[in-house]
């Protein structure tokens, strides 16, 4: 595959490498879809209807039409429908709020997620693990819709309970460095470089250290002006 891209960035309009590309790209969709089927008959096998159901759910926005997918998900959705109605029933009332936010942020309705969001927060207590994450999800949402002021607000109250949440300093560290409080979004990339790698994560660990430099650089030019 890797040959291919480099062969249409040389020639972008040849016919033949193109025609390969397609055929490369479509029988790598085929061989994820034949191998959710497998994995999802595991999981049907072993009683995992969440684990079949979400599995067979990713597999069919890949192909919608496929016969053996379809037919797997008409045989796990009436029982996942039954526990999910179970589960949803003996929620506690403040995360079934919550839950209504997170299933509107997943489909990227950040402005009902964080009505949602703001219900259950008003009506659960303050700095309760629910309430937290609340907290920490409409920061997210904020976040995504540039309000960021409402994201470092939100990561604040959380940072407050929980002073290490990575999550939290983070999403703070980006609204600071938008709203141009580069000491303040420095601040909090050096806390969570303090925690090394592992205590990190990969992930944050590279996006802190190059906020890092980046911020240290804007500074000295400040600094300099």
């Amino acid at each position: 595959m890797d040959v291919v891209k480099r062969g249409l960035g040389i020639e972008s309009g040849n016919a033949d490498l193109k025609k390969m590309s397609a055929e490369i790209i479509e029988a790598q969709r085929q061989s994820k879809v034949a191998s959710s089927i497998d994995a999802a008959q595991s999981k049907i096998a072993s009683n995992d209807i969440y684990g079949a159901f979400d599995t067979l759910n990713a597999a069919l926005k890949l192909d919608p039409t496929n016969d053996k997918l379809n037919k797997l998900m008409g045989q796990v959705r009436p029982t996942w429908e039954r526990e999910e109605k179970k589960r949803v029933a003996n929620l506690d009332p403040i995360e079934a709020i919550k839950e209504q936010g997170d299933n509107h942020y997943k489909s990227s309705s950040f402005e009902k997620a964080i009505e949602f969001y703001t219900k259950a927060i008003s009506k659960g207590k303050k700095g309760s693990e629910t309430v937290l994450k609340c907290h920490g999800n409409r920061a997210a949402c904020y976040k995504q819709l540039s309000n960021f002021d409402g994201t470092i607000e939100d990561c604040t109250e959380v940072l407050e309970h929980k002073p290490d949440d990575v999550k939290s300093l983070m999403r703070r560290a980006q609204a600071f460095e938008a709203c141009e409080r580069y000491k303040s979004a420095l601040e909090d990339v050096r806390k969570v470089l303090s925690f090394g790698l592992e205590g990190a994560g990969k992930q944050n660990y590279d996006l802190a250290n190059g906020m890092q430099h980046r911020l240290n650089r804007v500074i000295q030019q400040l600094k300099s002006m």
